[in-house]
């Protein structure tokens, strides 16, 4: 998501440059209709959005507009391990960011009654079976959320994968794959041998921190950083090189409509999730593990797949889509084919 935001805001900037219309004006425009969807999202439906983020980091694009090619490629690469930096100054003056948040989501949580650290409690799962306790839940989502992405650096981390995505925008190579093939193949490569152990370290050390040295907490940050992006880059290298191999006649082809739709499946999930898995729906959340979730999740990205496939034969956007456009541009659009 972060490194497609990226290459939309290259595409935002070139499109209308070659239009003549100022393009930040309607980058911003995109960008504070898109920070309203991730406020209601967050506020009323799931703690666990990652629009509003998005749309605020996103906000800071503009300022590499004219930067050259190479030092975006520093300023991202720079950004990406500046964690590491961050959390040993943490470790050493003590302090969190996100500690005054944590602490007014725990007086909202004691205002309404709610178990300690209710974040992670069995609570959702078996009192939430009404509006008003649901109201309850999320009043506090907010500050949960935001001082979780202070305290795990989220800013740096996505606003350097914004700039890849940039990067790649600006070099044109969403257009141009065939023109990158040694770059696709040196970075799927890397990227997998540096991704897959450094993944495979955070998760024995996510389980049991007993069997990694815990290192004054650093452990846990680089192994992050080294997984992450290069694996990342790694499934976007390899679905390049096969998109280029087949000439564009991939079966993966099948995956587009549902990506065209992304932010409309994004709001989605969040629905359906809370429907199957939170005591205002069915509350199998209480009782399931990952076992089940993950056949859940499968079958859930199936049928949109499925849906989007069918909905885009008939109309021109997703609805999200439609109405994000729209207000973007300010003018109507037609959504049915």
């Amino acid at each position: 998501f972060s490194l497609l935001f990226g290459i939309g805001f290259s595409v935002i900037l070139i499109r209308n440059e070659q239009r003549g219309v100022n393009p930040l004006k309607i980058f911003y425009r995109r960008l504070l209709l898109l920070a309203l969807i991730g406020a209601g999202h967050l506020l009323l439906i799931w703690e666990g959005d990652i629009l509003l983020l998005y749309a605020l980091v996103g906000m800071l694009l503009p300022l590499f507009r004219n930067c050259k090619d190479r030092t975006i490629l520093i300023w991202a690469i720079a950004l990406i391990l500046s964690p590491i930096i961050i959390d040993v100054i943490r470790v050493m003056f003590q302090f969190s960011p996100g500690k005054v948040l944590y602490e007014q989501a725990a007086q909202i949580d004691i205002k309404n009654n709610l178990p300690a650290d209710s974040s992670i409690s069995q609570y959702i799962y078996t009192s939430t079976d009404s509006w008003a306790h649901w109201r309850k839940w999320i009043e506090p989502g907010f500050f949960y959320r935001y001082a979780d992405l202070l305290n795990t650096n989220r800013i740096p981390k996505v606003l350097g994968m914004f700039l890849f995505g940039f990067y790649a925008g600006r070099k044109m190579m969403h257009f141009n794959l065939g023109d990158h093939v040694s770059l696709f193949k040196k970075l799927r490569k890397w990227g997998l041998i540096i991704g897959i152990p450094a993944g495979i370290a955070t998760a024995i050390f996510e389980v049991d921190e007993k069997a990694v040295p815990k290192l004054i907490g650093l452990v846990d940050t680089v192994l992050y950083a080294l997984s992450v992006v290069p694996l990342c880059l790694a499934y976007v290298s390899a679905i390049c090189l096969q998109w280029i191999r087949k000439e564009g006649n991939t079966k993966w082809k099948v995956l587009a409509s549902v990506g065209r739709m992304a932010l409309t499946n994004y709001l989605m999930q969040s629905v359906i999730g809370i429907i199957l898995f939170y005591g205002v729906g069915f509350g199998w959340g209480g009782d399931i593990g990952p076992t089940v979730y993950f056949p859940i999740g499968i079958g859930i990205y199936v049928l949109q797949v499925l849906y989007s496939t069918w909905w885009l034969k008939h109309f021109n956007y997703g609805p999200f889509e439609w109405i994000w456009r729209m207000l973007t541009y300010g003018k109507w659009l037609s959504i049915k084919k």
